[in-house]
């Protein structure tokens, strides 16, 4: 049996969903009937959507401990080709701080609590029990790994596996840039103090709520999310004066808890603003 494959099935016995990586630490791509997510991809590893494409398509969201999916032949295929092995760390459970190079290891060591580590290429994942909301660059050279991501697996590691602490889960609130305002609107004068003439307040409640979701469900090509996000919000209400720099905040906060910079999102409504006009 194909090695990586072996070591697949026994993390999956373990309760631990996998999928194989490509060269270059990237999962494989869409098949022919699911690209661009046309099939309306795999929400989240319980409720696999509407999509039934026995290929490993989707990245983090095909991750399975279905040993005869594993074993399929698109999977088996796949892990002959395969370079290594991921998993999804928040379908078992598990939240990966992954720091990229000595000083992150240094801050970890002086911040956060000891725990299971496991030894990377340029530097050591530090493993914890329970599952929050992944992002990436939460401070220089750190990354967080669990739902809505995959990890390389590398290893069991060494020491023993501590609880989540709240000092990992305030990392994507308290260390990551800051929201920046977002351009001004630019709205008719007789427009900015009056009520939205052609909406009602609890359709631009709904409105902002779908694309908060809409960019935390992004499970790839999140930049063009963003800016079609963006978009959208904007088109529907950015000329009539009902959407405040509260509501663009909320947006730009969704963005960056994705892994987007503070900058990407000013560029993304700067480009959404001048594609409209405004």
């Amino acid at each position: 049996m194909n090695a990586l494959l072996a070591t697949a099935l026994d993390l999956a016995a373990a309760g631990v969903p996998v999928l194989p990586l490509r060269a270059g630490k990237v999962p494989f791509g869409n098949c022919r009937a699911c690209a661009g997510n046309v099939c309306g991809g795999r929400p989240n590893m319980k409720t696999p959507g509407p999509c039934t494409c026995p290929n490993l398509c989707h990245g983090w969201a095909a991750a399975t401990t279905d040993p005869n999916v594993i074993s399929s032949p698109p999977w088996e295929r796949a892990w002959r080709q395969a370079a290594g092995v991921a998993y999804h760390p928040g379908g078992a459970g598990l939240t990966v701080v992954d720091l990229d190079n000595p000083a992150a290891i240094a801050w970890a060591r002086a911040n956060l609590p000891a725990t299971r580590t496991v030894p990377t290429t340029r530097g050591e994942h530090w493993l914890y029990q329970g599952a929050m909301q992944g992002a990436n660059g939460v401070r220089p050279g750190v990354d967080i790994k669990s739902t809505m991501a995959y990890a390389r697996w590398l290893g069991a590691g060494t020491g023993t596996m501590a609880a989540l602490p709240d000092v990992v889960r305030a990392l994507t609130a308290k260390e990551s840039a800051p929201v920046r305002p977002a351009p001004p609107i630019a709205v008719p004068a007789q427009a900015r103090d009056s009520q939205c003439p052609h909406r009602t307040p609890a359709y631009l409640a709904r409105g902002l709520a779908m694309a908060e979701q809409r960019i935390t469900e992004a499970r790839e090509a999140v930049h063009a999310t963003v800016y079609r996000t963006f978009l959208a919000v904007l088109s529907a209400h950015g000329q009539c004066g009902c959407l405040t720099e509260a509501h663009m905040a909320r947006l730009f906060t969704a963005a960056q808890v994705k892994g987007e910079s503070a900058r990407h999102c000013t560029d993304a409504w700067t480009n959404a603003l001048n594609r409209l006009g405004m």
